[in-house]
């Protein structure tokens, strides 16, 4: 095996990955729970990104049921992220990258 192969092919795969993450970057998803009373939007980092709550959301006597939704529409967007990722990195992420 010749070792400037290797090298030649190492530094293509870097471009690729620096690419890659350049374009996890441009994805965004947005995820919901309690039927659309919470909403958030990350990007491909999953960086928070933002919320937007419905004011029927907001009883102070349930901070809990709130937190849940939250949590439940962020898990819903990385989800999407995760997707989306694959679908456009296709076999370039091999498992490389966490999606």
């Amino acid at each position: 095996m010749n070792p400037f192969e290797i090298l030649s092919n190492a530094k293509g795969l870097k471009e690729k990955l620096r690419q890659a993450q350049e374009d996890l970057m441009e994805i965004t998803a947005s995820g919901s729970s309690g039927g659309g009373i919470v909403n958030v939007t990350i990007n491909g980092n999953f960086d928070l990104i933002s919320i937007a709550i419905d004011p029927i959301a907001v009883d102070p006597r349930d901070i809990p049921m709130l937190q849940d939704l939250i949590v439940a529409a962020h898990n819903d967007a990385v989800g999407k992220v995760r997707e989306t990722a694959k679908d456009k990195l296709g076999s370039l992420a091999g498992g490389m990258l966490p999606i």
